[in-house]
């Protein structure tokens, strides 16, 4: 095992320096834009980031959980379809803890059918370009678990290692890191140090009602500039905006007080984001 690690570790390390850090070729990029925490019935929020979603048409949509609040029912799904429904044939959701306050999610799996997976699992994958993107479901307690001998991990495992993509973003609604007030994910830690061993390079979250960006890291938090992954959290879908507790280390950028969109140019050797805010005030963008 000890030597099998290793080698995977060399190996992805080649592989992400080919992904993140030769930028001779940006030729083939794909838009993906990204939030999670979005519809609420009594708020006129999810208008304001449906329309920046509106300028991008050929993009494609993550979204990063709590697509509905408070509990995933039929009826809020159709408030969500009245203002991000419009989207439905270029999204890619992911499932957040308050669609399971219906029974088994019910109302987030009916209303997105094939599109969230299987309604057992809630976690799929895609190609987009260049880049291999995984949607996984950070509900833990109502997917068999997300540990080592989980269905979810085991699958993880086989996707990443037969995976023929430079790049690799994985999405979901807990995060890994967050400085908001639902803080990190202790469930997820098996899944992001196996992201982290097959040489993955972003992963997206919400939960925490915030946008955050940090530095390249690994799994424990530590900086990583060789093969580190960059975590954004970026739950400003419209939901009303979190308080940002002490920053954690790694923590570059936070904001909660503008709602948007994360988007991000994924080409075959790089990447570049951009927060897409839907008021002037805020901006952050980069490449790496």
């Amino acid at each position: 095992m000890i030597i099998r690690r290793f080698l995977v570790g060399l190996f992805c390390s080649l592989f992400i320096a080919s992904c993140t850090n030769d930028s001779s070729t940006t030729s083939g990029s794909s838009v993906l834009l990204a939030v999670g925490d979005i519809v609420e019935c009594s708020s006129g929020n999810s208008q304001l980031t449906a329309d920046i979603i509106k300028l991008y048409p050929t993009a494609t949509v993550a979204t990063l959980g709590d697509n509905v609040y408070e509990v995933g029912s039929k009826e809020e799904f159709e408030c969500y379809d009245q203002t991000w429904g419009k989207f439905n044939l270029r999204t890619n959701p992911s499932v957040g803890n308050h669609e399971y306050e219906t029974a088994n999610a019910k109302g987030y799996f009916d209303y997105f059918n094939s599109r969230a997976g299987d309604p057992d699992k809630g976690y799929y994958t895609y190609q987009l370009g260049s880049w291999r993107m995984i949607a996984l479901n950070s509900n833990c307690e109502y997917n068999g678990g997300c540990g080592a001998n989980s269905p979810q991990y085991r699958w993880l495992n086989k996707i990443l290692s037969t995976s023929q993509e430079r790049c690799t973003l994985a999405y979901m609604h807990h995060p890994w890191r967050s400085s908001g007030p639902h803080g990190s994910s202790e469930s997820i830690k098996l899944l992001v140090e196996l992201l982290y061993e097959y040489g993955a390079d972003v992963v997206l979250s919400g939960h925490d009602h915030i946008y955050e960006r940090f530095s390249l890291q690994d799994p424990h938090g530590r900086a990583d500039k060789r093969r580190g992954m960059r975590q954004f959290v970026v739950g400003t879908g419209g939901r009303s905006l979190h308080e940002i507790d002490e920053p954690l280390n790694n923590s570059e950028v936070r904001n909660n007080e503008v709602h948007g969109i994360l988007k991000l140019n994924l080409n075959e050797n790089l990447y570049t984001w951009e927060f897409l805010g839907v008021k002037e005030g805020f901006v952050d963008k980069g490449e790496s």
